[in-house]
């Protein structure tokens, strides 16, 4: 077995699991309008052209998902990109940018021979030099994810314009979760060599090899794309133009979708309260397929760098102050559960909930802060902090409410701080400018991926959006992590995930709260709609606007 079929075969293991969870939110979720997204009939006959209106919040930093990492960056970027592999709904890969591949008898090479005549939307052809170019300048380097994904390849080497093989100090099975576009982009070298990529101005007015052409961005209002001519996916796409509309007010957002004004709005993008009342219409679907790739974990984060949260008391004693129950009942309306660790509970492969917990409790709370030296003054204060919620929309400056009201009971008095999306990365990613932080992030297949960056050392890059925010830098954590990254053996892998959790309850840097339903609303008229793992952030290239 090789390794990319070792890979996929623990894959379509986890995806049996997740049909199996997600079967419970999807009833919940999804009314008739879900049923006729499961049947793949769309109410409306498909035309080829057109214009599709989709809805952005909030308005992404950057367009380039693999350095402005972001939800909005990557419902935007996923259309002008792709990547060397794309997945179906098994997790399988399937050929994109390289039509075949095949990996080294010992698991230390992959080699990808590229599409013919791809070339990017200013017409320069498509290489090997820009794989290579991508892997180990940009994802290695740049990427909040790349360098524990990719920690264990050495080399790109390109033996020919459409050759690329990829060269492993040791076999790295985990990279077969991450080749796709949404992930993994591959950049133009020739626009991208010799500059820091984070600051490169092609960031904002992207050229890529995907189905749609960037055409304008004009801030506040609308990013507008349009159909590549040249695309290689022949008959792809159907749409014309995309137009990315910027709408900030959620009630706003709710409103579009249900005049018709819009089609389309990925990634949450009505308040939690609205989502009953609209699965009820017969105009429009709620979908929660989409999202059992990226995997959302809801978190609470502390400024390591900071006092006092370098006392693991006081960190406990916040763990013991929030109830997640109500967190995710209240705020979240039930479209979330309570997580016990780091790894979400359905990649049944990797989880373990035999890690320490933090029950509910005020009491033990208030004793933990006293016992850190942390009395009440006269009016009650005990400590004064600041949050940043993560700049995602109302519902996450709810939690932060919730924080802060949950704070008050223990005698922690805290000031809210909410920002538009590139201020809160700038504040949170580059400024390390904050005493707490709350955000959710994507855990992705498997732990390496999407939840080690949140405790390695090595994952703390300033100004990378989705890095080690908190600062953590645990030496214990870090040989662990570092284990998964080089064991070969599964058995003994999934073992040392299972360490990385019980570290992170037991040492808790950061506390992870919740396990959240994502979903998306788009009209009934839509037909080709991706329902793949990752299909919330893919490609819309076969989305056709029925008549």
């Amino acid at each position: 077995m090789t390794f990319d079929d070792l890979f996929i075969s623990r894959a379509l293991s986890r995806r049996s699991v997740l049909a199996q969870a997600g079967a419970a939110g999807a009833a919940l979720l999804l009314g008739a309008g879900g049923a006729r997204a499961a049947s793949g009939v769309s109410g409306a006959t498909p035309q080829t052209g057109g214009t599709l209106i989709a809805v952005l919040d909030p308005e992404p930093a950057g367009l380039i998902a693999g350095i402005t990492i972001s939800a909005p960056a990557v419902a935007v970027s996923s259309n002008l990109f792709d990547g060397l592999v794309e997945y179906d709904e098994t997790f399988k890969p399937r050929p994109s940018l390289a039509t075949s591949w095949e990996t080294a008898p010992d698991g230390t090479a992959i080699t990808f021979h590229l599409r013919e005549g791809v070339t990017w939307h200013d017409g320069a052809p498509f290489t090997s030099a820009d794989v290579q170019y991508s892997l180990m300048e940009v994802t290695k380097k740049t990427h909040p994810r790349g360098n524990a994904v990719f920690a264990n390849l050495v080399a790109v080497e390109t033996p020919d314009p459409l050759t690329a093989v990829l060269r492993f100090a040791r076999p790295s099975p985990v990279v077969w979760a991450a080749f796709n576009g949404t992930e993994t982009q591959i950049l133009p070298k020739h626009l991208y060599e010799g500059t820091n990529p984070l600051a490169n101005p092609w960031n904002v007015k992207p050229v890529g090899t995907g189905a749609f052409v960037f055409k304008e961005w004009i801030k506040g209002d609308r990013i507008v794309l349009e159909r590549n001519p040249n695309y290689w996916d022949k008959g792809r796409p159907s749409l014309d133009r995309v137009v990315f509309r910027i709408i900030r007010d959620a009630a706003s957002r709710a409103a579009a979708l249900e005049t018709g004004e819009a089609q389309y709005i990925p990634l949450n993008p009505v308040p939690l309260s609205d989502v009953q009342r609209l699965k009820s219409s017969k105009d429009l679907v709620v979908e929660t397929r989409g999202f059992e790739g990226p995997a959302p974990m809801y978190f609470f984060d502390f400024n390591l760098r900071r006092e006092p949260f370098g006392d693991i008391r006081v960190r406990q004693a916040f763990a013991h102050a929030l109830n997640r129950q109500a967190l995710a009942d209240t705020v979240f309306y039930g479209l979330a559960k309570p997580a016990t660790g780091p790894v979400p509970s359905y990649q049944a492969q990797f989880y373990t909930p035999d890690v320490p917990q933090y029950d509910f409790n005020i009491a033990k709370a208030e004793a933990l802060l006293d016992a850190a030296g942390l009395k009440k003054g006269a009016d009650g204060v005990r400590l004064r902090i600041d949050h940043v919620p993560a700049a995602y929309g109302e519902d996450y400056r709810r939690a932060g409410e919730f924080f802060r009201q949950a704070l008050k009971r223990i005698g922690v008095e805290v000031t809210l701080r909410n920002f538009d999306l590139p201020t809160y990365v700038k504040i949170i990613f580059t400024e390390y400018d904050f005493d707490t932080h709350s955000a959710w992030y994507s855990a992705y297949p498997d732990p390496q991926i999407g939840v080690q960056r949140r405790f390695w050392s090595q994952a703390i890059k300033k100004g990378t959006p989705s890095s080690n925010a908190s600062g953590v830098a645990d030496p214990e954590i870090d040989a662990v992590i570092e284990r998964i990254q080089t064991e070969g053996d599964v058995g003994k892998r999934n073992a040392q995930v299972r360490e990385l959790q019980r570290l992170a309850q037991v040492k808790l840097p950061s506390i992870t709260l919740l396990e959240l339903t994502f979903f998306r609303v788009y009209s009934s008229r839509l037909s080709g709609i991706d329902f793949s793992p990752f299909g919330g952030y893919q490609s819309l290239k076969s989305v056709q606007v029925g008549s």
